[in-house]
């Protein structure tokens, strides 16, 4: 009795090792010749955990910025929304690899710095919205980077990670100053260990009054194979009003068609991501379980990533032909638990 017990257990074994294998198989990307292998996850279960930078967690697991939006409604002015952000508009990794303008000092894309707990703080000036701006002093090096390069004439967005404490300091229109103090048009700081919000009407270092860092692309976590937060995103108009959980508008333009700050928007779960490189994937995928949140002015389905240079062109611009019609907007609202935290409902 015992023998015919035992054959088929074993038959059942190998038949779970078979299939263990070819999972296995189906998850590991194909990666040109000499590249390290890129593994893409087959399934996202719920309560994996947050983004990490430095060890710190990129706010908790439950915030709406880590909160998958891929079994949400569909909002009922989506197509309105799309069209005019621009429907046959691709989009654009506003990241990557080298500078931009040949030749330039400008790295492409949002860089950040990750500083310790002793390092020593400066004073920050902060010039147009001093009242709504978090006081100072900042622990920003005098040789931080700046979004755009020493010289640009743009955003040039300053981000600071403090890695004891975990807290996130950020700067719109930063210059250092040769006391080593720095001035800014405003700023803002958050403790990713938080669920809070800025107070409602608030601006930040983005028009949205939201952190930027948590909605930047990282080449690090696209190599790991997940994203696992939501996409930073910008659209030329938007409208005088902010959808939880942005704080802040930046717009004298009232129309129902134009976007509001903090519109969530996903990639159609039939667009078909298979055609792309693995690299792509990790992206597009993000694309559609946590989706985009619109934070500021800017052109067309641009898209916020940090620089480096380990970044594939080519591989990003693969990225061109997927068009606003392949997105829809989400509505959100389920996922609220207090209009002032950032904490969500899971789905």
């Amino acid at each position: 009795m015992k023998t015919t017990k035992i054959i088929p257990i074993l038959g059942l074994l190998l038949l779970m090792a078979l299939f263990v294998g070819q999972m296995v198989r189906r998850v590991t990307a194909v990666t040109p010749t000499g590249s390290p292998p890129t593994y893409l996850p087959l399934v996202t279960k719920p309560g994996t955990p947050p983004p990490q930078i430095a060890g710190c967690d990129i706010f908790p697991t439950d915030n709406i910025w880590n909160t998958r939006i891929d079994t949400l409604p569909v909002h009922p002015n989506s197509d309105t929304f799309i069209n005019t952000i621009g429907a046959d508009t691709g989009l654009h990794m506003d990241f990557g690899s080298g500078v931009w303008p040949p030749g330039s000092n400008s790295p492409i894309g949002i860089p950040f710095v990750v500083v310790p707990g002793s390092q020593p703080e400066v004073t920050v000036d902060f010039i147009w919205w001093p009242e709504q701006s978090d006081p100072g002093p900042y622990p920003v090096p005098p040789d931080a980077p700046i979004e755009g390069g020493p010289d640009s004439d743009g955003d040039r967005h300053v981000l600071v990670l403090e890695r004891d404490n975990c807290i996130l300091y950020e700067m719109y229109a930063a210059y250092p100053q040769q006391d080593g103090s720095w001035e800014a048009g405003n700023g803002a700081v958050y403790d990713l260990n938080s669920h809070a919000l800025r107070p409602d009407g608030w601006t930040s270092a983005d028009a949205a009054g939201l952190p930027i860092l948590p909605g930047l692309v990282r080449y690090d976590e696209v190599a790991a194979g997940e994203i696992r937060h939501a996409i930073r995103f910008t659209v030329p108009d938007t409208r005088s009003a902010h959808w939880w959980p942005a704080r802040h508008d930046a717009s004298d333009l009232t129309g129902a068609q134009y976007p509001p700050m903090g519109l969530r928007v996903r990639l159609r779960a039939d667009f078909d991501i298979s055609g792309y490189s693995p690299h792509a994937q990790v992206i597009l995928q993000a694309m559609k379980t946590y989706g985009m949140i619109l934070a500021d002015n800017g052109s067309p389905w641009y898209v916020s990533g940090v620089p480096d240079e380990r970044w594939d062109n080519d591989v990003l611009h693969e990225m061109d032909d997927v068009t606003g019609a392949n997105f829809e907007v989400v509505d959100v609202s389920s996922l609220m638990i207090d209009p002032d935290s950032g904490q969500a409902n899971q789905p």
